[in-house]
């Protein structure tokens, strides 16, 4: 009996019974400008129209053959819901902020009306019309920033970084507690609408912070938040994270999206007995200036050392090849 796309990733995320084949995932977005001319859809229409959000994500399934579909290409939802300027770009270029409302680490003002805002708005929409189409068949999969990434967008990375570094982590506790309910609320809601998983993206990586900043400052808000958040929960952090993947599991994650800078051995042995593991074929040197061969290797290394779900280790470059997207999934269902 053949497995759906939906069974093997839920599967593989529970690290249940082992599916036909280990499924491809994309977490992050997948969106190339190939992907963008084959399903007539842009940016940054994409960000802003939940039909073409929707029609975006079910065409890195129909098209490449991901076992998952992912609407939202931007890091910026919930930066605009809470006063960012945000331009959402264009086909060659992703959205961006253009100014840091809180720069002053005042008290954050979240609106009433928070799901309501016209960028939180449109990933819920677009994620109903994927559980219409393609609910229990393929998974879904919805995505928040969690509050260390949305408080780079408030106040700047390198003000909120200066603070750490002055001894000044008091502001800092205080703006991610303003802000993790945000992330809570906007978690949930993309459940309600209809994704199976959420991805929560808070970039604590270490190459911006040592391990026990994250231990000391956010260690204890992700706790909460992933026995707040009722349903299955990835985590995205970008960079080299080897310092800190034991207290990702110790904050709860049901799963861990990494990089190619984490080897997928090292991860597996360390903390696959606690946590499945997403990822890890590199985007830069692969995936976007490679050749399928290049991809088939770092597919194929990622498959026999255990990683339970293959996926790009974070959103592909704009200019990334199609066809080695398309190398990922044949090289994941090579001998199944």
């Amino acid at each position: 009996m053949k497995s759906t796309s939906y069974n093997l990733v839920m599967s593989a995320l529970y690290n249940g019974t082992k599916g036909s084949r280990p499924p491809a995932g994309n977490p992050t977005s997948v969106v190339c400008h190939g992907l963008m001319d084959l399903a007539g859809i842009s940016f940054p229409e994409a960000h802003l129209d939940p039909h073409a959000m929707a029609e975006l994500a079910l065409a890195g399934h129909e098209i490449i053959g991901f076992d998952t579909v992912m609407p939202e290409y931007s890091v910026h939802q919930e930066a605009a819901a809470l006063g960012c300027n945000v331009d959402w770009g264009n086909k060659d270029c992703m959205p961006d902020s253009r100014n840091f409302p809180y720069e002053d680490f005042s008290d954050v003002e979240v609106p009433e009306n928070l799901l309501e805002k016209p960028s939180m708005r449109v990933v819920l929409d677009a994620l109903s019309i994927l559980r219409r189409h393609v609910g229990g068949k393929v998974a879904i999969i919805g995505k928040v920033m969690g509050p260390w990434t949305i408080a780079y967008h408030m106040a700047g990375t390198q003000n909120l970084l200066l603070r750490i570094g002055l001894g000044e982590e008091d502001k800092v506790i205080k703006m991610l507690r303003q802000l993790m309910p945000v992330s809570i609320a906007f978690a949930k809601a993309q459940f309600r609408a209809g994704a199976d998983i959420v991805v929560l993206a808070d970039h604590a990586t270490g190459n911006l912070v040592g391990s026990y900043h994250y231990k000391e400052l956010l260690l204890p808000i992700h706790q909460e938040m992933t026995s707040t958040i009722e349903g299955p929960l990835i985590l995205h952090v970008c960079g080299n994270c080897l310092d800190r993947l034991e207290l990702f599991a110790d904050a709860g994650f049901d799963a861990y999206h990494f990089e190619w800078q984490v080897d997928a051995k090292v991860a597996v042995e360390r903390v696959g007995h606690r946590m499945c593991l997403v990822g890890n074929v590199n985007n830069a040197q692969v995936l976007y200036q490679g050749a399928p061969d290049d991809v088939y290797r770092q597919v194929r290394y990622a498959v026999e050392a255990g990683v339970n779900i293959i996926a790009p280790e974070c959103a592909v470059p704009l200019a990334t090849p199609l066809e080695n997207l398309k190398a990922l999934v044949t090289a994941v269902h090579e001998g199944y």
